[in-house]
C-alpha cells in the first residue's frame, strides 16, 4: 500500500495517541508529547466523523484537563496546530491552551529570551487574502508556496520561501482578511518534502516550479494560474 507523507504522519500521530491513552488508563499522568498526541488525534477523528471546524477544536479542547497531565505541562502546551481531514478537504486547526492557561513562572514555564533583530537578505513582502469561511494559520517554516489553497496570492512569487517570522510562530487570517506578509528564502539544501505534496524534491531543480504550479492549479490552489 502506497501512502502519502501526510498519511504516514497521521498514522504516527495515531500510534503516539494510542500509547498515551494506554498509559493514561494505567493511571499515569501524561507528559507534554503524550498530551499533544491525544489532543491532536481527537481533533483529527472529530473532523473525520463529520464535525465542523469549531466542533473539532471543541472536542480537542475537552479531551484532557490539567488533572490528566504532569505539573508544568499546561505551560508547555500553549497551542497545538494539526492538519485534519474534513468533508470538504484538509484544514489547519489551531487549538489554543487546550489544557488551560499555564503558570507564567511555574514548573515547565517558558521564559522568552531577548532577541536582537538583524536584517535578512532576500526578504520580500506579499499580499495574501483568505477566501475561506474559517480562520487559517500558517507557521514560520511552512513552504509558503504550498500554503492553504484558499489563500489567494502570487504562488510563483512564494516559491522556495517561508514566513520571515520567529521560529514556531504563526500568522493567522480571519475569513476575508488580507495581510501583507514578509517572506524569506529557504537556505541549506533547499529540498521541500511533505507540506501539501506539491513539490517533494529539490526546489532549484529545472522545471520544478512549472510542474508544481501545474499541480497546484489542478488541485484548486488560488494564485497558481490556470
Amino acid at each position: 500500500m502506497l501512502l502519502q507523507p501526510r498519511e504516514l504522519d497521521r498514522l504516527l500521530l495515531f500510534q503516539a495517541a494510542s500509547l498515551a491513552r494506554a498509559r493514561r488508563e494505567r493511571g499515569l499522568l501524561l507528559n507534554a508529547p503524550e498530551a499533544i498526541a491525544i489532543i491532536a488525534d481527537t481533533a483529527c477523528e472529530a473532523a473525520r466523523d463529520g464535525a465542523s471546524h469549531a466542533e473539532a477544536i471543541a472536542a480537542a479542547t475537552a479531551a484532557l484537563g490539567p488533572a490528566d497531565v504532569l505539573p508544568g505541562v499546561p505551560s508547555l502546551v500553549g497551542h497545538i496546530e494539526v492538519e485534519a481531514l474534513f468533508g470538504d478537504g484538509t484544514r489547519l486547526l489551531l487549538i489554543i491552551e487546550p489544557l488551560g492557561p499555564g503558570a507564567s513562572d511555574g514548573p515547565g514555564s517558558v521564559q522568552a529570551a531577548s532577541v536582537v533583530d538583524e536584517p535578512v537578505a532576500g526578504v520580500r513582502e506579499l499580499a495574501v487574502t483568505s477566501t475561506a469561511r474559517v480562520p487559517i494559520a500558517v507557521t514560520s517554516h511552512w513552504h509558503f508556496f504550498e500554503a492553504n489553497r484558499l489563500l489567494d496570492f502570487d504562488r510563483a512569487a512564494a516559491w522556495g520561501m517561508r514566513l520571515a517570522i520567529p521560529t514556531g510562530s504563526t500568522i493567522r487570517w480571519a475569513p476575508g482578511e488580507t495581510h501583507t506578509v514578509p517572506l524569506r528564502p529557504f537556505t541549506g539544501r533547499r529540498i521541500a518534502f511533505g507540506f501539501s505534496g506539491l513539490v517533494n524534491g529539490p526546489l532549484d531543480a529545472p522545471g520544478a516550479l512549472e510542474q508544481a504550479l501545474a499541480l497546484a492549479a489542478e488541485r484548486g490552489y488560488l494564485g497558481a494560474g490556470a
